[in-house]
This record gives structure tokens, C-alpha cells and sequence, in this order.
């Protein structure tokens, strides 16, 4: 079956990713756009397993380079997020949904690993939510539904150079995005619930959940 699905993707350059158990299987999580941006077949393959993937984090402070040199603001897990990341969730750059606090949902991008530009030592999930927000949201929670696979992390030449993929892929991100397949993650229960746990936490109840990871709701 997986063979099956391999030689599909390869010969129509889109991917399959196998969802939770409420929704099977979704066509377009991965597509190639240009030969710059093809992946081989183990990036065709990733995530096979776990997408979507759903989590939650108190949002942290990174290192500050995303508004700063890139103006492209990111959004930072702890590390107790990222360990626990499935193995088969590659590092690379994701598309999905994310939602600050109990705000509204938007279209988000992902970056997962060491930023090979940066040459980081220590791997993280750095979201740029589409949207412009008036003010930080460091220690606020952060949601996010990852949807599908855009590419494998790489290097860049020049910083002009990175800043040109991430904005491509940006917009990818929006036209996968749209797909009906993928809106309805966007009403997905999972971004309603955390407004539910926030007043059980807010009754005295423990507030140690903004810093689990959550999968399938």
C-alpha cells in the first residue's frame, strides 16, 4: 500500500498524509513547485503518520532574529514541545493552522530543526502566524494544527536568499491552505478547547497544560 502511494505522489508531485482517526486520508499535503523546491521520496513520505499533528505551548522567546533581520516574526515552543515531536515528523518547513490564546485562527508556517543558515545547536519549531498582530504574545498559549509538508530545511547564501524562500513559502502555505480538505481543520474542535481548559484553569483547576504537547485532541 505504502509502495502504492509512493508511485502516485512521485508521478502526480503530490503526497498523502494520514490524518487523525476522524478523518483518513488527505490528497496535497506536499507539493512540488519547482525543482528547486522538489523533495526526494523520504520527503514525499514524511509525516505519514502523523499529520495533522495538533499541539499547544506557552509561546517563548527565541532568538530574535525573525523580526530583526528577517521581518518576519516567529513564534517559539519550549523544549518539552519539541522532544516530543513523533520521529517521523521530519525537520523541514510545515504549513497548517495556529491560534494565539483564544483569538481567532489563522494560517500559520512552520520551521522544525536547526536552521542550517544559523547553524543552531539546539532544534525548534519556530511559527510565523499570517497575521499581523498589535503587540507581542510571549507567555500567551500558542495552538497549532500542522497540515502538510512544503520542503527539507536548507542553506542559504545570503540572508536575502532565506528571506526569499520563506516568503515563497508563505504563499504556498495560503494556497494549500484553501483547499476544503484543509479548511476544516481550521474549525477543528482542538482551537475551541483550549477556551474551555482556560476556564477550568482560570476555577483553580492546573494550568500545566500550556506546556503539553497534544495529539488528536
Amino acid at each position: 500500500m505504502l509502495t502504492t502511494l509512493a508511485s502516485i505522489a512521485v508521478s502526480l508531485s503530490v503526497g498523502f498524509g494520514r490524518v487523525g482517526p476522524s478523518f483518513g486520508l488527505v490528497p496535497g499535503l506536499w507539493r512540488s513547485r519547482s525543482p528547486a523546491h522538489s523533495g526526494s521520496l523520504s520527503n514525499l513520505l514524511v509525516g505519514m503518520k502523523s499529520l495533522p499533528y495538533f499541539c499547544r505551548g506557552e509561546v517563548n522567546r527565541g532568538f530574535g532574529r525573525g523580526s530583526k533581520e528577517l521581518g518576519i516574526p516567529t513564534a517559539n515552543f519550549p523544549d518539552c514541545v519539541v522532544e516530543q515531536l513523533p520521529a517521523d515528523i521530519s525537520t523541514g518547513i510545515y504549513y497548517g493552522w495556529a491560534c494565539v490564546g483564544n483569538g481567532d485562527v489563522h494560517k500559520m508556517v512552520m520551521s522544525i530543526g536547526w536552521n542550517p543558515y544559523y547553524k543552531n545547536t539546539k532544534k525548534s519549531m519556530e511559527t510565523h502566524v499570517i497575521h499581523k498582530f498589535k503587540e507581542d504574545f510571549y507567555g500567551d498559549t500558542l495552538s497549532v494544527v500542522m497540515v502538510g509538508y512544503i520542503r527539507p530545511e536548507r542553506s542559504y547564501e545570503s540572508l536575502e536568499a532565506l528571506i526569499a524562500a520563506i516568503n515563497g513559502d508563505i504563499a504556498e502555505a495560503k494556497v494549500q491552505l484553501e483547499r476544503p480538505e484543509h479548511i476544516k481543520l481550521r474549525d477543528d474542535n482542538f482551537f475551541t478547547s483550549h477556551s474551555s481548559s482556560s476556564s477550568s484553569s482560570s476555577s483553580g483547576a492546573s494550568s500545566s497544560s500550556s506546556q503539553t504537547i497534544i495529539n488528536g485532541h
